[in-house]
Protein backbone atom coordinates (compact mmCIF):
# COMPACT_ATOMS: atom_id res chain seq x y z
CA UNK A 1 0.00 0.00 0.00
CA UNK A 2 0.89 3.45 -0.84
CA UNK A 3 2.40 4.82 2.52
CA UNK A 4 0.31 8.37 1.91
CA UNK A 5 -2.67 6.09 1.84
CA UNK A 6 -1.37 3.89 4.82
CA UNK A 7 -0.86 6.85 7.22
CA UNK A 8 -4.49 8.53 5.99
CA UNK A 9 -6.01 5.17 6.90
CA UNK A 10 -4.20 4.28 10.04
CA UNK A 11 -4.93 7.90 11.68
CA UNK A 12 -8.62 7.77 11.56
CA UNK A 13 -8.47 4.55 13.44
CA UNK A 14 -9.15 4.81 17.46
CA UNK A 15 -8.51 1.64 18.88
CA UNK A 16 -5.85 -0.95 18.81
CA UNK A 17 -8.30 -3.60 17.75
CA UNK A 18 -9.12 -1.93 14.41
CA UNK A 19 -5.36 -1.17 14.38
CA UNK A 20 -4.58 -4.46 14.76
CA UNK A 21 -7.64 -5.87 11.83
CA UNK A 22 -5.98 -3.31 9.62
CA UNK A 23 -2.50 -4.11 9.51
CA UNK A 24 -3.28 -7.84 9.39
CA UNK A 25 -4.92 -7.08 6.12
CA UNK A 26 -1.71 -5.85 4.90
CA UNK A 27 0.66 -8.51 2.47
CA UNK A 28 3.62 -6.10 3.36
CA UNK A 29 4.71 -2.61 5.11
CA UNK A 30 7.72 -0.57 5.28
CA UNK A 31 9.89 0.02 8.74
CA UNK A 32 8.50 3.60 8.46
CA UNK A 33 5.04 2.30 8.11
CA UNK A 34 5.67 -0.06 11.08
CA UNK A 35 6.74 2.30 13.06
CA UNK A 36 4.16 4.62 12.34
CA UNK A 37 1.43 1.44 13.78
CA UNK A 38 3.85 1.09 16.83
CA UNK A 39 3.11 5.09 17.12
CA UNK A 40 -0.43 4.72 16.66
CA UNK A 41 -1.04 2.44 19.04
CA UNK A 42 0.76 3.98 21.67
CA UNK A 43 -1.49 7.18 21.12
CA UNK A 44 -4.28 5.46 21.53
CA UNK A 45 -3.67 3.01 24.32
CA UNK A 46 -1.66 4.95 26.84
CA UNK A 47 -2.93 7.62 29.07
CA UNK A 48 -1.61 9.62 32.37
CA UNK A 49 -1.64 6.42 34.09
CA UNK A 50 -0.03 4.13 31.81
CA UNK A 51 -0.91 1.76 29.31
CA UNK A 52 -4.90 0.83 29.02
CA UNK A 53 -4.86 -2.89 28.39
CA UNK A 54 -1.67 -4.37 29.08
CA UNK A 55 -2.91 -7.62 27.32
CA UNK A 56 -2.32 -5.83 23.76
CA UNK A 57 1.23 -6.91 24.13
CA UNK A 58 0.49 -10.20 23.83
CA UNK A 59 -1.22 -10.08 20.42
CA UNK A 60 0.15 -11.55 17.63
CA UNK A 61 -0.03 -9.04 15.41
CA UNK A 62 1.55 -6.44 17.80
CA UNK A 63 4.69 -9.28 18.65
CA UNK A 64 4.80 -9.70 14.77
CA UNK A 65 5.89 -5.73 14.57
CA UNK A 66 8.27 -6.02 17.23
CA UNK A 67 9.97 -9.05 15.95
CA UNK A 68 10.84 -7.14 12.52
CA UNK A 69 12.42 -4.31 14.96
CA UNK A 70 14.26 -7.02 16.92
CA UNK A 71 16.08 -8.98 14.30
CA UNK A 72 16.51 -7.05 11.51
CA UNK A 73 17.16 -3.38 13.66
CA UNK A 74 20.97 -2.99 11.28
CA UNK A 75 18.52 -2.63 8.04
CA UNK A 76 15.89 -0.16 9.60
CA UNK A 77 16.00 2.98 7.99
CA UNK A 78 17.14 6.03 10.46
CA UNK A 79 13.48 6.98 10.77
CA UNK A 80 12.06 3.58 10.98
CA UNK A 81 14.41 3.25 14.37
CA UNK A 82 13.97 6.08 15.89
CA UNK A 83 10.34 6.52 15.37
CA UNK A 84 9.59 2.49 16.61
CA UNK A 85 12.31 3.07 20.03
CA UNK A 86 10.06 6.26 20.83
CA UNK A 87 6.62 4.40 20.53
CA UNK A 88 8.02 1.71 22.34
CA UNK A 89 9.54 3.77 25.31
CA UNK A 90 5.96 5.48 25.41
CA UNK A 91 4.62 1.84 25.69
CA UNK A 92 6.71 1.13 28.39
CA UNK A 93 8.30 -1.74 26.91
CA UNK A 94 10.84 -3.52 29.57
CA UNK A 95 14.12 -1.43 28.96
CA UNK A 96 16.11 -4.49 29.68
CA UNK A 97 14.36 -6.51 26.78
CA UNK A 98 16.09 -7.90 24.05
CA UNK A 99 13.84 -5.74 21.36
CA UNK A 100 14.76 -2.59 23.57
CA UNK A 101 18.48 -3.33 24.06
CA UNK A 102 18.65 -4.46 20.21
CA UNK A 103 17.34 -0.77 18.87
CA UNK A 104 19.45 1.48 21.75
CA UNK A 105 22.61 -0.39 20.54
CA UNK A 106 21.75 -0.12 16.98
CA UNK A 107 21.20 3.80 17.46
CA UNK A 108 24.00 4.47 19.68
CA UNK A 109 26.06 3.28 16.69
CA UNK A 110 24.26 4.96 14.19
CA UNK A 111 25.01 8.14 16.71
CA UNK A 112 28.74 7.29 16.93
CA UNK A 113 28.95 7.20 13.05
CA UNK A 114 27.48 10.68 13.03
CA UNK A 115 24.87 9.34 10.75
CA UNK A 116 21.72 11.16 12.40
CA UNK A 117 20.48 14.15 11.31
CA UNK A 118 19.35 16.96 14.01
CA UNK A 119 15.85 15.54 13.93
CA UNK A 120 17.15 12.25 14.16
CA UNK A 121 19.33 13.02 17.04
CA UNK A 122 15.76 14.68 18.78
CA UNK A 123 13.94 11.73 18.79
CA UNK A 124 16.93 10.10 20.32
CA UNK A 125 17.28 12.39 22.94
CA UNK A 126 13.36 12.36 23.78
CA UNK A 127 13.37 7.99 24.05
CA UNK A 128 16.38 8.44 25.94
CA UNK A 129 15.13 11.64 28.86
CA UNK A 130 12.11 8.77 29.15
CA UNK A 131 13.92 5.79 29.11
CA UNK A 132 17.25 6.60 30.88
CA UNK A 133 16.87 9.95 32.91
CA UNK A 134 19.51 12.99 32.96
CA UNK A 135 21.96 10.56 34.19
CA UNK A 136 22.00 9.05 30.77
CA UNK A 137 25.71 9.95 29.34
CA UNK A 138 24.58 9.54 25.64
CA UNK A 139 23.11 12.74 26.25
CA UNK A 140 25.95 15.14 26.36
CA UNK A 141 27.00 13.29 23.47
CA UNK A 142 23.76 14.44 21.27
CA UNK A 143 24.34 17.89 22.46
CA UNK A 144 28.08 17.63 20.91
CA UNK A 145 26.20 16.48 17.66
CA UNK A 146 23.07 19.30 17.39
CA UNK A 147 26.40 21.72 18.24
CA UNK A 148 28.08 21.10 14.88
CA UNK A 149 25.06 21.67 12.88
CA UNK A 150 23.88 24.89 11.54
CA UNK A 151 21.10 26.74 14.37
CA UNK A 152 19.58 28.58 11.94
CA UNK A 153 17.78 25.79 10.22
CA UNK A 154 16.77 23.68 13.41
CA UNK A 155 12.85 23.71 13.24
CA UNK A 156 10.91 24.53 16.90
CA UNK A 157 11.26 20.97 17.88
CA UNK A 158 14.91 20.42 17.59
CA UNK A 159 15.18 23.56 19.46
CA UNK A 160 12.78 22.49 22.30
CA UNK A 161 14.91 19.38 22.25
CA UNK A 162 18.17 21.09 22.74
CA UNK A 163 16.69 23.05 25.58
CA UNK A 164 15.28 20.13 27.60
CA UNK A 165 18.62 17.74 27.36
CA UNK A 166 20.97 20.88 28.25
CA UNK A 167 18.62 21.36 30.98
CA UNK A 168 19.27 17.54 33.02
CA UNK A 169 22.60 17.44 31.40
CA UNK A 170 24.46 21.07 31.92
CA UNK A 171 26.74 20.73 35.00
CA UNK A 172 28.80 23.93 34.14
CA UNK A 173 26.23 26.65 33.10
CA UNK A 174 29.30 29.28 33.03
CA UNK A 175 31.37 27.11 30.50
CA UNK A 176 28.58 26.41 27.84
CA UNK A 177 26.79 29.83 28.34
CA UNK A 178 27.94 30.52 24.53
CA UNK A 179 26.07 28.03 23.56
CA UNK A 180 23.13 28.98 25.21
CA UNK A 181 23.79 32.82 24.03
CA UNK A 182 23.97 31.33 20.58
CA UNK A 183 20.36 29.07 21.16
CA UNK A 184 18.68 31.59 22.60
CA UNK A 185 19.53 34.36 19.80
CA UNK A 186 18.11 31.53 17.11
CA UNK A 187 14.95 30.65 19.48
CA UNK A 188 14.16 34.72 19.64
CA UNK A 189 13.49 34.54 15.58
CA UNK A 190 11.63 31.21 15.80
CA UNK A 191 8.83 32.19 18.56
CA UNK A 192 5.98 32.62 16.54
CA UNK A 193 6.56 29.70 15.32
CA UNK A 194 6.20 27.85 18.50
CA UNK A 195 3.38 24.97 19.65
CA UNK A 196 2.03 24.82 23.43
CA UNK A 197 4.26 22.24 24.16
CA UNK A 198 7.43 23.58 22.85
CA UNK A 199 6.68 27.30 24.18
CA UNK A 200 5.90 25.70 27.90
CA UNK A 201 9.61 23.57 27.58
CA UNK A 202 11.44 26.20 26.56
CA UNK A 203 10.05 28.59 29.17
CA UNK A 204 10.57 25.66 31.32
CA UNK A 205 14.33 24.88 30.40
CA UNK A 206 14.97 28.94 30.87
CA UNK A 207 14.05 28.78 34.71
CA UNK A 208 16.10 25.88 34.96
CA UNK A 209 18.80 27.24 33.55
CA UNK A 210 18.54 30.71 35.13
CA UNK A 211 18.77 32.44 32.26
CA UNK A 212 17.73 35.78 33.45
CA UNK A 213 19.94 37.80 30.77
CA UNK A 214 17.39 36.71 28.02
CA UNK A 215 14.80 39.17 28.32
CA UNK A 216 14.32 39.79 24.96
CA UNK A 217 13.32 36.13 24.47
CA UNK A 218 11.46 35.34 27.89
CA UNK A 219 9.39 38.31 27.16
CA UNK A 220 8.47 37.77 23.49
CA UNK A 221 7.59 33.69 25.20
CA UNK A 222 5.20 35.11 27.22
CA UNK A 223 3.63 37.14 25.15
CA UNK A 224 3.30 34.38 23.01
CA UNK A 225 2.10 32.22 25.49
CA UNK A 226 -0.90 34.26 25.67
CA UNK A 227 -2.71 32.49 22.58
CA UNK A 228 -1.97 29.08 23.93
CA UNK A 229 -3.40 29.88 27.56
CA UNK A 230 -6.32 27.82 26.63
CA UNK A 231 -4.43 25.05 24.31
CA UNK A 232 -1.92 23.61 27.26
CA UNK A 233 -1.79 20.76 29.37
CA UNK A 234 -1.95 21.08 33.07
CA UNK A 235 1.76 20.48 33.05
CA UNK A 236 2.63 22.87 30.59
CA UNK A 237 0.36 25.86 31.98
CA UNK A 238 2.22 24.91 35.13
CA UNK A 239 5.66 25.99 33.39
CA UNK A 240 4.44 28.61 32.11
CA UNK A 241 3.50 30.46 35.47
CA UNK A 242 6.41 29.02 37.11
CA UNK A 243 8.33 30.96 34.13
CA UNK A 244 6.09 34.26 34.81
CA UNK A 245 6.97 34.00 38.56
CA UNK A 246 10.82 33.18 37.91
CA UNK A 247 11.35 36.04 35.46
CA UNK A 248 9.03 38.60 37.02
CA UNK A 249 6.44 38.70 34.09
CA UNK A 250 2.93 39.85 34.38
CA UNK A 251 0.41 40.59 31.77
CA UNK A 252 -2.36 42.01 31.31
CA UNK A 253 -3.73 39.75 28.33
CA UNK A 254 -2.33 37.09 30.39
CA UNK A 255 -4.14 38.08 33.00
CA UNK A 256 -7.52 38.04 30.11
CA UNK A 257 -6.83 34.95 28.64
CA UNK A 258 -6.59 33.08 32.11
CA UNK A 259 -10.24 34.77 33.38
CA UNK A 260 -11.68 32.98 30.24
CA UNK A 261 -9.95 29.69 30.51
CA UNK A 262 -9.76 28.82 34.36
CA UNK A 263 -13.68 29.22 34.84
CA UNK A 264 -14.70 26.62 31.69
CA UNK A 265 -11.68 24.55 32.54
CA UNK A 266 -12.32 24.36 36.49
CA UNK A 267 -13.59 21.23 37.18
CA UNK A 268 -11.26 19.28 35.13
CA UNK A 269 -7.96 21.01 36.34
CA UNK A 270 -6.04 18.86 38.14
CA UNK A 271 -5.52 20.43 41.41
CA UNK A 272 -1.71 21.30 40.97
CA UNK A 273 -2.93 23.26 38.56
CA UNK A 274 -5.20 25.25 40.32
CA UNK A 275 -2.56 25.78 43.04
CA UNK A 276 -0.11 27.61 40.64
CA UNK A 277 -2.73 29.92 38.95
CA UNK A 278 -3.93 30.86 42.76
CA UNK A 279 -0.26 31.03 43.70
CA UNK A 280 1.06 33.18 40.54
CA UNK A 281 -2.24 35.68 41.21
CA UNK A 282 -1.13 35.90 45.21
CA UNK A 283 2.18 36.76 44.25
CA UNK A 284 1.31 39.02 41.75
CA UNK A 285 -1.60 41.00 44.18
CA UNK A 286 -3.85 40.06 40.74
CA UNK A 287 -7.39 39.87 42.20
CA UNK A 288 -9.18 38.14 39.36
CA UNK A 289 -12.76 38.11 40.27
CA UNK A 290 -13.67 35.48 37.35
CA UNK A 291 -10.60 33.27 38.90
CA UNK A 292 -11.50 33.46 42.50
CA UNK A 293 -14.89 32.47 42.05
CA UNK A 294 -14.25 29.82 39.85
CA UNK A 295 -11.90 28.62 42.40
CA UNK A 296 -14.31 28.75 44.95
CA UNK A 297 -16.95 26.66 43.31
CA UNK A 298 -14.17 24.03 42.71
CA UNK A 299 -13.29 23.98 45.99
CA UNK A 300 -16.69 23.34 47.01
CA UNK A 301 -16.97 20.69 44.37
CA UNK A 302 -13.87 18.86 44.69
CA UNK A 303 -12.65 19.51 48.24
CA UNK A 304 -12.30 16.26 49.68
CA UNK A 305 -9.82 15.21 47.17
CA UNK A 306 -7.76 17.85 47.83
CA UNK A 307 -4.27 17.28 49.48
CA UNK A 308 -4.13 19.49 52.65
CA UNK A 309 -1.78 21.89 50.87
CA UNK A 310 -3.80 21.82 48.10
CA UNK A 311 -6.30 22.81 50.26
CA UNK A 312 -4.31 25.89 51.18
CA UNK A 313 -3.18 27.18 48.04
CA UNK A 314 -6.81 27.14 46.88
CA UNK A 315 -8.15 29.23 50.29
CA UNK A 316 -5.00 31.47 51.48
CA UNK A 317 -4.99 34.01 48.50
CA UNK A 318 -8.55 34.64 49.58
CA UNK A 319 -7.73 36.09 52.81
CA UNK A 320 -4.50 37.89 51.18
CA UNK A 321 -6.39 39.58 48.61
CA UNK A 322 -9.49 40.36 51.06
CA UNK A 323 -11.77 38.70 48.69
CA UNK A 324 -14.93 36.96 49.58
CA UNK A 325 -16.76 35.41 46.53
CA UNK A 326 -20.01 35.00 45.68
CA UNK A 327 -20.23 31.57 47.12
CA UNK A 328 -18.50 32.80 50.05
CA UNK A 329 -20.99 30.65 52.93
CA UNK A 330 -20.59 27.51 51.21
CA UNK A 331 -17.16 27.55 50.59
CA UNK A 332 -16.30 28.31 53.96
CA UNK A 333 -18.92 25.77 55.39
CA UNK A 334 -16.93 23.34 52.81
CA UNK A 335 -13.43 24.35 54.60
CA UNK A 336 -14.67 23.72 58.08
CA UNK A 337 -16.56 20.38 57.33
CA UNK A 338 -13.01 19.13 55.83
CA UNK A 339 -11.07 21.00 58.46
CA UNK A 340 -13.44 18.79 61.15
CA UNK A 341 -12.41 15.67 59.44
CA UNK A 342 -8.92 16.02 58.35
CA UNK A 343 -7.12 18.52 60.70
CA UNK A 344 -4.84 15.79 61.87
CA UNK A 345 -3.22 15.55 58.57
CA UNK A 346 -2.10 19.18 58.13
CA UNK A 347 1.24 20.61 58.79
CA UNK A 348 1.32 22.98 61.28
CA UNK A 349 2.83 25.82 59.36
CA UNK A 350 -0.26 24.68 56.77
CA UNK A 351 -2.74 25.21 59.26
CA UNK A 352 -1.83 28.47 60.58
CA UNK A 353 -1.08 30.13 57.34
CA UNK A 354 -4.91 29.05 56.52
CA UNK A 355 -6.52 30.12 59.36
CA UNK A 356 -4.73 32.87 59.43
CA UNK A 357 -6.07 33.95 56.04
CA UNK A 358 -9.37 33.35 57.07
CA UNK A 359 -9.62 35.62 59.97
CA UNK A 360 -8.25 38.51 57.67
CA UNK A 361 -11.53 38.25 55.54
CA UNK A 362 -13.38 38.05 58.43
CA UNK A 363 -14.11 34.22 58.91
CA UNK A 364 -13.29 33.08 62.85
CA UNK A 365 -12.06 29.70 63.04
CA UNK A 366 -13.30 29.67 66.53
CA UNK A 367 -13.36 25.72 66.86
CA UNK A 368 -9.62 24.91 65.70
CA UNK A 369 -8.29 27.88 67.72
CA UNK A 370 -7.86 25.96 71.09
CA UNK A 371 -5.43 23.51 69.52
CA UNK A 372 -3.76 26.27 67.98
CA UNK A 373 -3.30 28.19 70.92
CA UNK A 374 -2.53 24.56 73.09
CA UNK A 375 1.23 24.09 74.03
CA UNK A 376 1.24 20.90 72.05
CA UNK A 377 0.92 23.31 69.24
CA UNK A 378 2.99 25.70 69.41
CA UNK A 379 5.72 23.19 70.30
CA UNK A 380 4.99 21.66 66.90
CA UNK A 381 5.66 24.76 65.28
CA UNK A 382 8.52 25.79 66.72
CA UNK A 383 9.92 21.92 66.04
CA UNK A 384 9.02 22.66 62.17
CA UNK A 385 10.37 24.74 59.41
CA UNK A 386 11.12 27.37 59.59
CA UNK A 387 9.77 27.16 63.72
CA UNK A 388 8.82 30.10 65.89
CA UNK A 389 9.99 33.25 63.87
CA UNK A 390 8.73 36.95 63.84
CA UNK A 391 6.61 36.18 60.90
CA UNK A 392 5.29 33.09 62.65
CA UNK A 393 4.52 34.45 66.27
CA UNK A 394 2.96 37.68 64.67
CA UNK A 395 0.42 35.54 63.02
CA UNK A 396 -0.29 33.78 66.02
CA UNK A 397 -0.45 37.45 68.24
CA UNK A 398 -2.80 38.65 65.30
CA UNK A 399 -5.22 35.46 65.97
CA UNK A 400 -5.78 35.90 69.37
CA UNK A 401 -5.80 39.61 68.79
CA UNK A 402 -8.77 39.05 66.68
CA UNK A 403 -10.64 36.54 68.84
CA UNK A 404 -10.00 39.23 71.51
CA UNK A 405 -11.64 42.21 69.78
CA UNK A 406 -13.86 40.55 66.87
CA UNK A 407 -14.73 37.25 68.96
CA UNK A 408 -15.58 38.43 72.42
CA UNK A 409 -17.75 35.13 73.01
CA UNK A 410 -14.62 33.00 72.52
CA UNK A 411 -13.43 31.23 76.22
CA UNK A 412 -10.83 28.87 74.61
CA UNK A 413 -7.54 28.96 75.86
CA UNK A 414 -5.51 32.25 75.39
CA UNK A 415 -2.35 32.51 73.33
CA UNK A 416 0.73 32.85 75.98
CA UNK A 417 2.68 36.38 76.12
CA UNK A 418 6.02 34.37 75.39
CA UNK A 419 4.40 33.96 72.05
CA UNK A 420 3.18 37.09 71.20
CA UNK A 421 5.15 40.31 69.70
CA UNK A 422 4.81 43.60 70.27
CA UNK A 423 4.87 44.90 66.66
CA UNK A 424 3.90 43.23 63.21
CA UNK A 425 5.93 42.64 60.07
CA UNK A 426 3.82 42.84 57.90
CA UNK A 427 4.76 42.46 54.37
CA UNK A 428 3.08 45.24 52.30
CA UNK A 429 2.65 47.57 55.97
CA UNK A 430 5.74 49.66 55.18
CA UNK A 431 4.12 53.40 53.87
CA UNK A 432 5.06 54.56 49.87
CA UNK A 433 8.18 56.84 51.00
CA UNK A 434 7.02 59.66 48.53
CA UNK A 435 3.68 59.44 48.99
CA UNK A 436 4.23 59.78 53.14
CA UNK A 437 6.06 62.17 52.41
CA UNK A 438 3.68 64.35 50.50
CA UNK A 439 0.80 63.71 53.32
CA UNK A 440 3.37 64.67 55.91
CA UNK A 441 4.43 67.96 54.25
CA UNK A 442 0.73 68.92 53.80
CA UNK A 443 -0.17 68.02 57.69
CA UNK A 444 2.57 70.85 58.51
CA UNK A 445 0.94 73.33 56.18
CA UNK A 446 -2.28 72.36 57.81
CA UNK A 447 -1.41 72.47 61.05
CA UNK A 448 1.45 74.58 61.35
CA UNK A 449 3.64 73.13 63.47
CA UNK A 450 5.75 69.71 63.66
CA UNK A 451 4.56 68.53 67.00
CA UNK A 452 1.56 68.27 66.28
CA UNK A 453 1.25 64.79 64.47
CA UNK A 454 3.47 61.78 64.87
CA UNK A 455 4.84 59.28 62.22
CA UNK A 456 5.15 55.52 62.59
CA UNK A 457 4.04 55.51 66.10
CA UNK A 458 4.19 51.85 68.09
CA UNK A 459 1.15 51.26 69.49
CA UNK A 460 0.47 48.91 72.77
CA UNK A 461 -1.56 46.66 70.50
CA UNK A 462 0.43 45.37 67.90
CA UNK A 463 0.10 47.68 65.50
CA UNK A 464 2.00 50.65 64.08
CA UNK A 465 -0.04 53.83 62.96
CA UNK A 466 1.14 55.37 59.66
CA UNK A 467 0.44 59.12 61.33
CA UNK A 468 -1.03 59.57 64.98
CA UNK A 469 -3.17 62.73 66.04
CA UNK A 470 -4.21 63.48 69.04
CA UNK A 471 -7.62 65.51 70.18
CA UNK A 472 -8.61 67.38 73.74
CA UNK A 473 -12.17 66.97 74.31
CA UNK A 474 -13.29 70.11 72.57
CA UNK A 475 -11.69 68.66 69.51
CA UNK A 476 -8.36 70.98 69.73
CA UNK A 477 -5.28 69.27 68.27
CA UNK A 478 -3.11 68.45 71.04
CA UNK A 479 0.74 68.03 70.85
CA UNK A 480 1.80 64.41 69.97
CA UNK A 481 3.74 64.03 73.12
CA UNK A 482 1.05 65.30 75.25
CA UNK A 483 -0.18 62.02 77.43
CA UNK A 484 -3.08 63.72 79.41
CA UNK A 485 -6.44 65.09 78.64
CA UNK A 486 -6.10 63.08 75.50
CA UNK A 487 -10.31 62.42 74.24
CA UNK A 488 -9.60 61.02 70.73
CA UNK A 489 -6.80 59.43 68.50
CA UNK A 490 -6.92 59.64 65.08
CA UNK A 491 -5.33 57.13 62.84
CA UNK A 492 -4.21 58.05 59.55
CA UNK A 493 -3.45 55.32 57.11
CA UNK A 494 -1.29 56.78 54.32
CA UNK A 495 -2.02 53.82 51.87
CA UNK A 496 0.60 53.59 48.47
CA UNK A 497 -0.25 51.13 45.96
CA UNK A 498 1.78 48.20 47.86
CA UNK A 499 -0.76 48.13 50.31
CA UNK A 500 -3.86 47.37 47.32
CA UNK A 501 -4.50 44.90 44.85
CA UNK A 502 -2.52 45.07 41.65
CA UNK A 503 -4.78 48.11 39.09
CA UNK A 504 -7.52 47.94 42.22
CA UNK A 505 -8.84 50.12 45.18
CA UNK A 506 -8.94 46.75 47.45
CA UNK A 507 -6.95 46.77 50.08
CA UNK A 508 -5.39 43.69 50.87
CA UNK A 509 -5.94 41.75 53.77
CA UNK A 510 -3.32 42.55 56.12
CA UNK A 511 -3.88 46.14 55.81
CA UNK A 512 -7.96 45.58 55.74
CA UNK A 513 -7.44 43.70 59.20
CA UNK A 514 -5.19 46.35 60.33
CA UNK A 515 -7.36 49.29 60.45
CA UNK A 516 -10.40 47.13 61.43
CA UNK A 517 -8.62 46.64 64.37
CA UNK A 518 -7.53 50.13 65.01
CA UNK A 519 -11.12 51.32 64.89
CA UNK A 520 -12.16 48.32 67.47
CA UNK A 521 -9.04 49.51 69.83
CA UNK A 522 -10.90 53.03 69.93
CA UNK A 523 -9.19 54.94 66.89
CA UNK A 524 -10.66 57.08 64.50
CA UNK A 525 -9.00 55.83 61.59
CA UNK A 526 -8.59 57.83 58.22
CA UNK A 527 -8.18 56.44 54.80
CA UNK A 528 -5.54 58.52 52.68
CA UNK A 529 -5.93 56.29 49.57
CA UNK A 530 -2.92 56.56 47.00
CA UNK A 531 -5.50 57.02 44.81
CA UNK A 532 -7.36 60.32 46.26
CA UNK A 533 -4.38 62.41 46.41
CA UNK A 534 -1.80 61.51 43.07
CA UNK A 535 -3.32 64.28 41.11
CA UNK A 536 -3.04 67.01 44.14
CA UNK A 537 -0.82 69.31 42.52
CA UNK A 538 0.12 71.05 45.24
CA UNK A 539 0.83 71.65 49.06
CA UNK A 540 -2.18 74.15 49.17
CA UNK A 541 -4.05 71.46 47.70
CA UNK A 542 -2.99 68.51 49.73
CA UNK A 543 -3.64 70.68 52.90
CA UNK A 544 -7.01 71.53 52.28
CA UNK A 545 -7.80 67.55 51.08
CA UNK A 546 -6.65 66.65 54.61
CA UNK A 547 -8.55 69.20 56.34
CA UNK A 548 -12.08 67.99 54.69
CA UNK A 549 -10.54 64.46 55.52
CA UNK A 550 -9.75 64.72 59.08
CA UNK A 551 -11.70 67.53 60.28
CA UNK A 552 -14.89 67.25 57.86
CA UNK A 553 -16.70 69.74 60.55
CA UNK A 554 -13.79 71.90 62.10
CA UNK A 555 -10.93 71.71 63.68
CA UNK A 556 -8.32 73.85 66.06
CA UNK A 557 -4.91 74.06 68.04
CA UNK A 558 -4.38 74.03 71.51
CA UNK A 559 -2.57 77.16 72.81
Amino acid sequence: MDEKLFFKKLNNLSTSKDIFYFLSSLEAMSDTMAAGALQRISEVEVDDNGLKNPALLENKVFRALCFQFEFESSKLSNTGLLKALQALVKLRIDPQSTLMTSLISESQERLDRGQLTAEHLCSLGESLLELEGPSCATLEQIVNHMQERDFRRWSPREIAMVYRILQVTLRDRKQCQNLLNRLNSVTFHTVSQLSPNFTSVILNSLVVLRQTRAVLLVTALCKHSVKHVPYFTDHELVNVLEAFLYFGQKLQIFTEALERHIPESILTMHPRTVSKVMHYCCKKMILSKPIFDAVAEGFISNADRLTPDQIAAYIIPFGTLNYLPPSASSLFRKLEAVLHTRLRHFQSHTLLNLLHSCVLIQRYPINFLPKIFSPYFLQKLQAQPPGLNRVVMSQLTQLFLTVTLECPFYEGPKLLSKYQVKACPMLHSSPDVHLFKRVKTGLLYLLKKRIYFASEVSTPYFYVVDIEIKLDEEGLVLPAAQAEEVHRRIALCVDGQNRFCAHSHNLLGEEAIKQRHLQLLGYEVVQIPFFEIESLENTRKMADYLHKKIFPCTYGLSN
